[in-house]
């Protein structure tokens, strides 16, 4: 049978199957566009409704693996089988389930870690940002393991953004600190932090040793520390942020930059931090 007989066989048949995860031996669509037609092998057609009968293939891989999910055949976290596999038992080539799974990720079902593939998408981490904004409190009270990696430290004259927020004079220096969030054993977000050294001597050795802001002010005698301002934009991560947080440079991040600051209101911090947009809620919270 030619590729455009096999098509309008496998398009004509009606009733999708009962959604189910999809195991070695799966019958495949035998619907083959052009672009498929050297790369299918030769498998049993998997059902379609007549009224997906008119979508490209790729929006047809998409719906079934949808119906996977929403009927919990799929579940949170399950990684799929790889485009590879995927192509095989649906008779297509790789770019035509890549692209069904980039539609999935664009509406918020799927997510893709590099080097270890795609999984359904779980519910996000809720982290609140408020007068006092603690990552570890805020994970802690979501009952979930958290900590800091450590990135990189050093001593800097600091960017005019970083100088003009923490009021420095011209000359005084800061430490920087980059480190990423961890929780359950993922990484959730990136953060670039910078406190002034004048105040803080040796504060990167005390940070590498605490990995806390919080126990790491304290050291300095700054036992609270209130956020002044936070500003939330969405944008494309750099190659560094991407490597990271796992993720590819072409899917945005939510980035915050923000202020903290002593019971007298002196600046003590200022940082960036990139957060996986699919992992991380950031809840806004309005204090009295």
């Amino acid at each position: 049978m030619t590729a455009t007989g096999s098509k309008h066989t496998g398009l004509k048949q009606a009733g999708l199957k009962q959604a189910r995860p999809i195991k070695a031996g799966d019958a495949a669509i035998a619907s083959v566009d052009s672009a498929d037609a050297e790369s299918a092998p030769a498998a049993p057609a998997e059902n379609l409704t007549q009224r997906d009968a008119a979508q490209p293939l790729w929006q047809q891989i998409e719906t079934a693996l949808l119906k996977q999910i929403r009927s919990g055949a799929l579940s949170e976290g399950d990684r799929l089988p790889s485009a590879f596999d995927l192509a095989k038992r649906f008779g297509v080539n790789r770019h035509t389930v890549r692209r069904a799974i980039e539609a999935l990720e664009e509406r918020g079902f799927l997510r893709t870690e590099t080097g270890r593939g795609s999984f359904v998408q779980e519910h996000p981490y809720h982290y609140p940002i408020g007068r006092r904004t603690r990552f570890g409190k805020a994970m802690h009270d979501l009952n979930v393991e958290s900590r800091y990696r450590l990135i990189e430290t050093g001593l800097q004259t600091p960017p005019r953004q970083v100088a003009r927020s923490l009021g420095l004079i011209s000359g005084e220096r800061v430490h920087r600190v980059v480190y990423s969030s961890e929780v359950e054993g993922r990484t959730v977000d990136h953060s670039e932090a910078w406190f002034p050294a004048s105040r803080f001597p040796g504060l990167d050795r005390v940070f590498a040793e605490q990995l806390s802001v919080t126990r790491t002010l304290a050291e300095f005698g700054v036992h609270d520390y209130l956020r002044k301002h936070t500003s939330v934009m969405a944008r494309l991560p750099g190659a560094e942020v991407a490597r990271v947080l796992g993720q590819s440079t072409r899917r945005p991040v939510l980035c915050v930059h923000s202020l903290n600051v002593d019971a007298q209101g002196v600046p003590v911090q200022f940082g960036v931090t990139s957060f996986a947009g699919d992992w991380v809620q950031l809840m806004v919270m309005t204090e009295t």
